[in-house]
C-alpha cells in the first residue's frame, strides 16, 4: 500500500479522478474533506459514503468512525453488522455502544476484539446474549479497554470480571447492573488487578454482601462512583469499610438497602468530603443525627434523595440549608415529619437562590401553601413534586408561579363530586384529576 497522507493511502486519493467534476472536490484538498467528514455523525457519512465514488471513500474511512453510537438502530442490528463495522474501522475505533443490540452475541464481538484492539469504551447494556465468552474475548484482545457497561447482561458471572482483571487492567469503569450471577469472588478477582476503578455500578447484584465491599474498600483508592441500589444484603460493616478507603467518593446510592444505619452517615461525614450526591431512598433507620454529621462535614454536596426516610424531620433540612450551599436537587418523598419550618429554613438557605432546582414534597402531609411562599425567592427552582400533598391548593400554586413562571409543578387534586345529574342525562365529561 502506498504512503499514507494524514491517514488516508495514496491508493484511496488515486480514486480522486476526473470524473468526480464536483466544485467541492475540486476545490477542497482531500486531507481538508476528510477532515469535515470526521465530524459527521453515522447517518450523515453513510449517505454521504453514497454521493460519489470519491465520497464513498472519505465516508467510509476508519478515521471517521472513532466514535459510534448504534442505540437508534438497535431493532435491526445484528451481529455480521457488528462484524463488518470491526473490520471497516479496525485499530481507528475508540468508542461503541452497543446498547439494546439484542440480536449481537458472542461471536460477533469475538470478530470486534480481535479487529478493534485500540477500544477504549464499550458499552453492551442490555445485550442479553452475552456471556462470560465475551469478555474473555476482550481480555485477550482489548487491553486498553477502560470503560465496560454489561448492565442488564445477566448470563455474566464471576467468570467474565476474573477474565477482565487478567486482561484489562486499564479499567476504569464497570457497570455489571443487574447481573445477580456476580458475588464476592467476582469482585475480589476484579478490584485486585484492576487499582485504577473509578466507577463500580453493581445495582442489583442482589448476591453481593459486606465482604464484597471490604474488597473494593481495600483495593479501590481512586473510586468516585459507586452504586449499591437495592443490593439488600450489605449493612454498616462493609459500607464503613469503602468510606474508610475510598476517601475521593463523590457518588453513592445505596437506596434500597434497607439494613444500614446512621454509622453510614457518620463515616461519610469524617472520610469523605467530597461528596456530591447520595442518594438513599428507603433508607428508613436514618434520622436527623447521622445526617447532621453528614451535613456538617460533606459541604460540596449537591443532589440527595431522601425519599422513604421516614423518621428525618425538619432538623435535617436545617442542617442542609446551613452547611450545603451548593445543593441543587432534594427529593423528600413520603419524609411526612416535614413541615412548613423545615422548607422555610432551606428556601432561607445559601443554595436557595441561585442553586437548588428540583424538590420533591410528593406525600408530604404537613406541607401547606406557605412552603411555596418559602420558596418564592428560589430563582433557579425548575420543579417541584407535590402529588399528594393535601394542604396544597391551587392558589398556592398559582401565587408561586407569579413569582417563578417557568417552574414545572406536579400535583394532583381529588376530583370534585359532580352535581345530581338533572333529567338523568349522562355527565359529559370526565371529572378526573387534575395534573398540573
Amino acid at each position: 500500500m502506498g504512503k499514507e497522507v494524514n491517514g488516508v493511502s495514496r491508493s484511496r486519493f488515486e480514486m480522486f479522478t476526473n470524473s468526480d467534476e464536483a466544485v467541492i472536490n475540486k476545490k477542497l484538498p482531500k486531507e481538508l474533506l476528510l477532515r469535515i467528514f470526521s465530524f459527521l455523525d453515522v447517518v450523515t457519512l453513510c449517505r454521504c459514503a453514497q454521493v460519489s465514488r470519491s465520497w464513498n471513500v472519505l465516508a467510509l474511512d476508519g478515521s471517521n468512525w472513532q466514535r459510534i453510537d448504534l442505540f437508534d438502530f438497535q431493532r435491526d442490528i445484528e451481529g455480521r453488522v457488528v462484524e463488518n463495522i470491526s473490520k471497516r474501522c479496525g485499530g481507528f475505533l475508540r468508542k461503541l455502544s452497543l446498547r439494546g443490540c439484542l440480536g449481537v452475541g458472542d461471536s460477533a464481538l469475538r470478530t470486534f476484539s480481535q479487529n478493534c484492539r485500540n477500544i477504549e469504551l464499550l458499552s453492551l447494556n442490555g445485550c442479553t446474549k452475552i456471556t462470560d465468552s465475551t469478555c474473555n474475548s476482550l481480555s485477550k484482545f482489548c487491553p486498553k479497554l477502560k470503560h465496560l457497561d454489561l448492565a442488564s447482561c445477566t448470563s455474566i458471572t464471576n467468570l467474565s470480571l476474573k477474565a477482565l482483571s487478567e486482561g484489562c487492567p486499564l479499567l476504569e469503569q464497570l457497570n455489571i447492573s443487574w447481573c445477580d450471577q456476580v458475588t464476592k469472588d467476582g469482585v475480589q478477582a476484579l478490584v485486585r488487578c484492576c487499582p485504577g476503578l473509578k466507577g463500580l455500578f453493581l445495582k442489583g447484584c442482589t448476591q453481593l454482601e459486606d465482604e464484597a465491599l471490604k474488597h473494593i474498600g481495600a483495593h479501590c483508592p481512586e473510586l468516585v462512583t459507586l452504586n449499591l441500589q437495592t443490593c439488600s444484603q450489605i449493612t454498616d460493616e462493609g459500607l464503613i469499610t469503602i468510606c474508610r478507603g475510598c476517601h475521593r467518593l463523590q457518588s453513592l446510592c445505596v437506596s434500597g438497602c434497607a439494613n444500614i444505619t446512621d454509622a453510614i452517615l457518620h463515616a461519610l461525614g469524617q472520610n469523605c468530603p467530597r461528596l456530591r450526591i447520595l442518594e438513599v431512598a428507603r433508607c428508613s433507620q436514618l434520622t436527623d443525627v447521622g445526617f447532621t454529621t453528614l451535613a456538617r462535614n460533606c459541604h460540596e454536596l449537591e443532589k440527595m434523595d431522601l425519599e422513604e426516610c421516614v423518621q428525618i424531620t425538619d432538623g435535617t433540612l436545617i442542617q442542609l440549608s446551613i452547611h450545603c450551599p451548593r445543593l441543587q436537587v432534594l427529593s423528600l418523598s413520603h419524609c411526612e415529619l416535614i413541615t412548613d419550618d423545615g422548607i422555610r429554613h432551606l428556601g432561607s438557605g445559601p443554595c436557595a437562590h441561585d442553586r437548588l432546582e428540583v424538590i420533591e414534597l410528593d406525600n408530604c402531609p404537613l406541607i401547606t401553601d406557605a412552603s411555596l411562599e418559602h420558596l418564592k425567592s428560589c430563582h433557579s427552582l425548575d420543579r417541584i413534586e407535590l402529588y399528594d400533598c393535601q394542604q396544597i391548593t391551587r392558589a398556592g400554586i398559582k401565587r408561586l408561579r407569579t413569582h417563578l413562571p417557568n417552574i414545572k409543578v406536579h400535583a394532583y387534586f381529588a376530583p370534585v363530586t359532580p352535581p345530581p345529574s338533572v333529567g338523568g342525562s349522562r355527565q359529559r365529561f370526565c371529572r378526573c384529576c387534575v395534573l398540573l
